[in-house]
């Protein structure tokens, strides 16, 4: 069989042109609003998102805890594979652009009627002299086809970069999940040794308060007390020891979340559990805010999404255009098997042009492209919304940790005045010339003022490690 066809159907070059110019146009997109230029009024572009994270944390036992995350984390683990399929659907576009070529082989038998075309010429000729072609027909083909769709409208060529733009965003994304693991590790980490702090305060505290109940239990027998003072004091013992089994608790659901982010079963962290309270926190330059839009992983990976999405519309508005497949066939046919290899009675080759494009019933393809325009608008917002979102997270921990450095200083002075107010109590009641009553709320008084001076430190120090993850830091 020898076949050319240079085309299968011709569209008239006018329609084609009618066709163009009825696609429905792909709707503007408004202009980003700009970022302020500055977050406190500086023009400084030195930014702490710019420090590795394993010079930013200072602690040994947080470094290798974050180290160890980074590799066994099933999170970070499932999005390093959702990388891999974006890579492979790369593979996929770029695959439809080239010829697709396949190799067949195929064998049928067949018999027409005499009483039809086919049949009253089968049977008037010869196939070789003196044979005639036999009633009954066998059919051995061996054969290489090829497919091409040309990309005429670039609709192949802006899927792939689609496809390109997506895994971009994919790796993006996986450089998000890292920032906010890494601080999400340090936020529990530094919970985990305030509470450690927190059960030390705890147990001075019942040692202080223990001491007191002697006191008063000699008081009573000297009838310098009564038994309510003695209940009052066992009460609040026993209030405090509840407390440090709470604490306890706590610390062991915080070491077992850090256990979770590391993708191992409960063990105990290693951690310095000297004084909380003594812990500096880096220091902290914010940059300019443009910086955010090339160092925070989320709104570059909403840019990216936002130039698939605008890809995405080009292929959609491309379905309105005709398009042009080429195929082709090369091989060996013939009745019989010993004269398929005969050359070149046995040979066959196809080629094929098509051209075809929509003409009446557009309406899927319609609603396909108005979906398209509708993802890219939606990408937009998007886009805009992680730049404003990113813009207020790092502006509400600038100013958490300029008021959370004053309220420490203040409640450093009340802790220490409160302290000071228990040794003068515990003097004065020894002497009676204070009740019981004042003992013991003067000792309530510093207990919950040292523990929420340990809480303010925790606050502080995480707000920094949120100002870091927020500036973009972590992921580099």
């Amino acid at each position: 069989m020898h076949k050319i066809k240079l085309h299968k159907y011709i569209i008239p070059l006018g329609i084609c042109l009618a066709v163009v110019s009825c696609t429905p146009a792909i709707a503007p997109l408004t202009a980003s609003k700009p970022v302020p230029e500055s977050f406190d009024k500086s023009t400084d572009t030195t930014t702490i998102s710019a420090t590795p994270w394993r010079t930013y944390f200072k602690d040994q036992n947080l470094v290798n805890l974050i180290d160890s995350a980074l590799k066994n984390n099933q999170e970070l683990m499932i999005t390093l594979q959702e990388i891999e399929i974006a890579k492979n659907d790369i593979r996929v576009k770029k695959g439809l652009l080239l010829p697709s070529v396949g190799l067949g082989a195929g064998a049928g038998v067949e018999r027409v009627g005499k009483y039809t075309s086919q049949g009253a010429g089968d049977a008037s000729a010869e196939i070789t002299p003196g044979h005639i072609v036999p009633e009954v027909l066998q059919d051995y083909k061996l054969a290489a086809y090829a497919h091409w769709e040309v990309d005429i409208w670039k609709k192949l060529r802006n899927s792939k970069k689609a496809a390109v733009s997506r895994y971009l965003s994919t790796v993006e994304g996986k450089n998000f999940v890292i920032t906010n693991l890494i601080a999400e590790i340090a936020d529990s980490y530094y919970e985990l040794r305030a509470l450690d702090s927190q059960l030390d305060i705890v147990r001075q505290n019942i040692t202080l308060q223990s001491n007191a109940l002697e006191i008063v239990k000699i008081q009573k027998e000297a009838a310098r007390a009564t038994e309510l003072a003695v209940q009052k004091f066992q009460a609040e013992v026993m209030a405090s020891k509840s407390m440090e089994f709470d604490i306890l608790q706590n610390i062991k659901e915080t070491e077992n979340k850090i256990n979770f982010l590391l993708g191992r079963y409960p063990q105990d962290i290693a951690r310095d559990k000297s004084n909380f309270l003594s812990l500096v926190p880096s220091a902290v330059n914010s940059g300019i805010p443009s910086q955010l839009l090339s160092n925070r992983p989320d709104i570059k990976q909403a840019e990216l999404e936002l130039a698939a999405a605008k890809l995405d519309v080009k292929v959609a508005r491309a379905e309105f255009y005709p398009s042009l497949d080429i195929s082709a066939v090369v091989g060996l046919n013939a009745f019989k098997p010993s004269y398929l290899f005969t050359l070149p009675e046995s040979v066959l080759y196809s080629l094929a042009g098509d051209i075809a494009g929509p003409l009446i019933n557009r309406n899927a393809i319609k609603a396909e492209y108005s979906s398209a325009n509708a993802r890219q608008l939606q990408a937009l917002y998007n886009y805009e919304r992680t730049i404003l979102n990113a813009y207020l997270e790092v502006s509400n921990q600038l100013s958490k940790i300029s008021n959370i450095g004053k309220s420490y200083d203040l409640k450093s002075q009340q802790v220490a005045a409160l302290n000071r107010s228990i040794d003068v109590s515990n003097d004065l009641f020894k002497s009676a010339r204070v009740d019981y009553f004042e003992v013991l709320m003067t000792q309530r008084d510093a207990l919950e003022s040292n523990l929420e001076l340990i809480e303010t430190k925790k606050e502080q120090l995480n707000a920094v490690v949120h100002v870091y993850r927020d500036l973009g830091g972590g992921w580099k």
